[in-house]
C-alpha cells in the first residue's frame, strides 16, 4: 500500500526525530541511565555520607587530646605572710624579752612575705581523656552508623529498581507510540484512497452521496487521531531523551514476550530473601536496637583515663611546686538526670517494634505486588494470543470489503467499518503487548532480576537484527 502525501510527510516528521539520533538498545539505554541519572547520583552520595559518618564513628574508641592555653590576671598576686602562721601569729610582742622584741621590730615587713604567683599568669598544657568503659554507648553508636550505611545502600538499590521500571515504561512507550502513529497513518492513507474512490463512484452514479460523505467524515476523524498519535509519539521520545540526558534518542529494542511465564513461587522466594525494602527495614531495626542500648547505657557508670602535661608556665613559686605531668583514672556515676532516661528507653523500644511491624507489613505488600503483577502478565499474554485470531479475522474482513466495494457489492459504511475494526484490533493488541512488558519488568525489578530482563531484551534485539539482515 502506498502512503499518501500527507501521511508520508507526517511519518517522516516522526522519523526525523529519531533518524538523526543515536540508536540505543534497551541495555545500552540502561547503562547510560546508570551514568547520567541525577536521582541515582544523589542516592549514591547518601551512601557516601553514611560511610563517612561510619568511619568517623570509629574514632570514638580513641582518646581525645587537646592543647590548652590560658592567660589570667588576678586582683593581686597570691602571697603568704609568715606572721600569719604559728607560732609568730600567736606571739604577743609585749611578752617577749626587750632585746628579742626590739630585734623583731627592726626586721622589714617585706621579709615576712613570700609571693606564690604573679598578678598576670600565663600557662599552656596538653590534656588527654580516654573513655575505657561507657556502658556500651560507644559500641551501640558505632553499630547505628553501620546500620545507617546498610540503610542507604538498600535505598540506593530501591532507587535503581524504580529507575529501571521507569525506563522500561518510557523506552518501550516510544516503540508503542511510534507503532500506533504508523498504524494511524496507514489508516489515513487507506481512507484517503477510499474517499477518492467513493467520489468517483458517486460521480458515476454508482453510490449515493451519503456514502461519499461517510467516507470523508471517516477520513477527517482518522486525520485527527493520527495527529494525536504523532504528538504522543513526540512526547514519548522527548521524555526518554530527557531521562537519558540526550537531545535525541532512537530506540532499537522492540516489544517481546516470553515463550513461558516465569515461576511465581521462585519469584516470591527471591523477593522475600533479598528485596531492598526488607533489608532496609532490617537496618532500621538494628538502628532501633542501638538506640535502646544507648539509652540503657546511660544508667551505667563511665570510666576514663585522664592526663595533663604542662608545656609552659611562669617562674613563680606555685609553678615550681606544681608537677609537670599527672595521670589518673576517673569514674562518673549518673545518679539523677533531667534528660528523661526511662522515657527515652521506652521510645527506643517503640521504634524497635515499629520497625518489626513495618517489615511484616512490607512483606505482605510485596507478596500482593507480586501476585498482581504476575496476574497482569498472564492477562496481557492471554489478550495478545486471543487477539491474534481477531486480527486475522479483521484483515480478512477488510480484504473482502475492499473487493466487494470495488465491485459495487458493499457500501462505503461497511468498508470504513472494516478499516476501523482492523485498526482497533491492532491497537488493542499493541496495548496488550505493552502491558505485558510493563508487568514483566515489575516482576523482574521486585525479585531483583534486572539482568534477566536485560538478557531477554538483548536476545530479542539480536534476533531482530539477524532477521533484518537476512531479509
Amino acid at each position: 500500500m502506498k502512503l499518501s502525501r500527507l501521511a508520508l510527510m507526517s511519518l517522516l516528521t516522526i522519523g526525523s526525530f529519531t533518524a538523526q539520533a543515536a540508536s540505543l538498545g534497551f541495555e545500552q539505554a540502561w547503562k547510560q541511565l546508570l551514568t547520567v541519572s541525577d536521582k541515582l547520583q544523589a542516592s549514591a552520595q547518601e551512601v557516601h555520607r553514611a560511610e563517612a559518618e561510619h568511619e568517623a564513628g570509629k574514632d570514638l574508641n580513641l582518646p581525645s587530646i587537646s592543647l590548652n592555653g590560658s592567660y589570667t590576671r588576678l586582683e593581686k598576686p597570691l602571697e603568704m605572710d609568715l606572721r600569719d602562721l604559728n607560732p609568730l601569729a600567736s606571739m604577743d610582742p609585749s611578752t617577749l624579752p626587750p632585746a628579742l622584741g626590739g630585734a623583731l621590730a627592726t626586721i622589714p615587713s617585706s621579709m615576712f612575705i613570700t609571693p606564690f604567683t604573679e598578678q598576670d599568669i600565663f600557662r599552656s598544657s596538653l590534656q588527654a581523656m580516654w573513655p575505657i568503659y561507657t556502658g556500651g554507648k560507644i559500641t551501640a553508636a558505632q553499630a547505628i552508623h553501620a546500620a545507617e550505611v546498610a540503610e542507604k545502600e538498600q535505598q540506593f538499590q530501591l532507587t535503581t529498581r524504580d529507575l529501571f521500571v521507569q525506563l522500561v515504561d518510557r523506552y518501550y512507550g516510544v516503540a508503542v507510540s511510534q507503532s500506533l502513529a504508523q498504524t494511524r497513518g496507514q489508516l489515513v492513507t487507506s481512507l484517503e484512497e477510499h474517499a477518492e474512490h467513493a467520489k468517483k463512484l458517486e460521480e458515476q452514479g454508482q453510490i449515493a452521496k451519503v456514502e461519499r460523505l461517510n467516507a470523508q467524515v471517516a477520513l477527517e476523524n482518522a486525520k485527527i487521531n493520527f495527529a494525536s498519535a504523532k504528538r504522543q509519539a513526540e512526547m514519548a521520545e522527548i521524555a526518554l531523551a530527557r531521562m537519558l540526558h540526550e537531545r535525541e534518542v532512537a530506540t532499537r529494542s522492540q516489544l517481546f514476550m516470553l515463550p513461558q511465564a516465569p515461576s511465581l513461587p521462585h519469584l516470591s522466594q527471591l523477593t522475600m530473601a533479598q528485596h531492598p525494602a526488607l533489608k532496609l527495614l532490617e537496618a532500621k531495626e538494628e538502628q532501633a536496637q542501638g538506640l535502646v542500648a544507648i539509652e540503657q547505657g546511660k544508667y551505667h557508670p563511665t570510666v576514663f583515663l585522664y592526663g595533663n602535661y604542662t608545656l609552659y608556665e611562669d617562674d613563680s613559686l606555685f609553678a615550681k611546686m606544681e608537677p609537670d605531668w599527672m595521670l589518673g583514672v576517673g569514674v562518673k556515676v549518673p545518679l539523677l538526670s533531667r534528660d528523661g532516661r526511662s522515657g527515652k528507653v521506652k521510645a527506643a523500644k517503640s521504634a524497635l517494634l515499629q520497625a518489626r511491624y513495618t517489615k511484616a507489613q512490607t512483606q505482605q505488600d510485596l507478596s500482593l505486588l507480586l501476585d498482581q503483577s504476575y496476574r497482569q502478565l498472564l492477562q496481557a499474554q492471554e489478550e495478545v494470543k486471543s487477539l491474534e485470531l481477531s486480527l486475522a479475522l479483521a484483515k480478512e474482513n477488510k480484504r473482502l470489503r475492499d473487493l466487494a466495494f470495488r465491485q459495487g457489492l458493499s457500501t462505503s459504511i461497511e468498508k470504513v467499518d472494516a478499516e476501523l475494526k482492523l485498526t482497533a484490533v491492532d491497537t488493542q493488541q499493541l496495548g496488550a503487548k505493552y502491558r505485558y512488558i510493563q508487568a514483566y519488568a515489575r516482576l523482574m525489578a521486585v525479585s531483583g532480576q534486572l539482568d534477566e530482563f536485560l538478557g531477554r531484551s538483548s536476545t530479542q534485539a539480536r534476533a531482530m537484527e539477524e532477521s533484518n539482515n537476512a531479509g
